[in-house]
């Protein structure tokens, strides 16, 4: 049977032209063009990592069937492994790898219990963060339901491996491989002084282990879920771990994790030769 491709793109006319491009490509070698609502082998996001990004949340109950691959209409993105001049190399590709071949990482699993009862579930990609939309939030940290601190400031942020490169690493949090099965907790101006403390400094959460943050006073706060806000009316803890279920990338093409972080955040190769900057500061 054909593998089945979905094409999810932003609406800015290039991604358009590109997408009709892409499709005449995929339908000449023999693939099949699914539409929503059907699952796909491949899904395929023309724009940029905020168009994966909302594929991811709009597909989160198919993750598990099939696999991610980014076109970026820019400059090469954190999730994205392809240019839209490359697109004969990617089709090509896709034909020679028969399906096979992926490289996964973590997601964040968020759960929110509110006064009424009920739990509300989402998935993060990059992160989660809780913060206060005016005054101080005062939240209990706890790990594994055993009290770790009282935490008083603008807000928390609850990271993936991935999404440690976002606002993770604004906070002050490490930068953490996608081969590291943890998450990542970062403070947002904490209130310290004689009379309250906190850690101060990010905290590594593996695998086996979860964080709740129990809100201790009524206030104006708002829950992130990667770029999604959500409602926050009536909840008085949230819970995170990592999901069971992971994100699948076709690795047929993937960047390596710290070049993207190279390309990201340095932007070219020092030169590698030291006895050259030696000489030059000598003279």
């Amino acid at each position: 049977m054909k593998q089945a491709i979905m094409i999810y793109t932003n609406q800015q006319p290039q991604s358009l032209e590109i997408e009709a491009s892409l499709k005449a490509k995929l339908e000449f070698a023999g693939f099949r063009l699914v539409e929503p609502g059907q699952v796909p082998d491949y899904l395929i996001t023309i724009g940029g990592d905020g168009t994966l990004l909302a594929a991811f949340h709009e597909y989160q109950d198919w993750l598990d069937c099939f696999i991610f691959i980014g076109i970026h209409t820019g400059h090469l993105g954190f999730y994205a492994d392809w240019l839209p001049h490359e697109l004969d190399e990617l089709v090509d590709s896709l034909v020679r790898s028969g399906g096979q071949g992926h490289v996964s990482y973590p997601l964040l699993k968020v759960q929110a219990a509110c006064k009424d009862g009920k739990i509300h579930e989402w998935l993060a990609l990059n992160e989660c963060s809780l913060r206060t939309m005016a005054g101080t939030m005062v939240a209990e940290i706890q790990i594994n339901d055993k009290f770790f601190a009282t935490f008083r400031g603008d807000g928390l942020c609850i990271a993936t491996p991935t999404g440690s490169t976002g606002l993770n690493k604004s906070l002050g949090g490490a930068v953490m491989h996608p081969r590291v099965d943890a998450l990542q907790l970062t403070e947002m101006a904490a209130l310290n002084n004689r009379v309250y403390r906190t850690l101060g400094a990010p905290m590594i959460i593996p695998r086996d282990e979860y964080l709740t943050l129990v809100i201790q006073e009524e206030a104006q706060t708002m829950l992130m879920i990667d770029h999604l806000a959500c409602e926050t009316k009536g909840i008085q803890s949230v819970k995170f771990q990592l999901a069971d279920t992971r994100i699948k990338f076709a690795s047929f093409r993937h960047t390596h994790f710290w070049d993207r972080v190279e390309n990201s955040f340095i932007g070219h190769k020092q030169e590698r030769n030291p006895k050259s900057n030696i000489n030059k500061s000598v003279k």
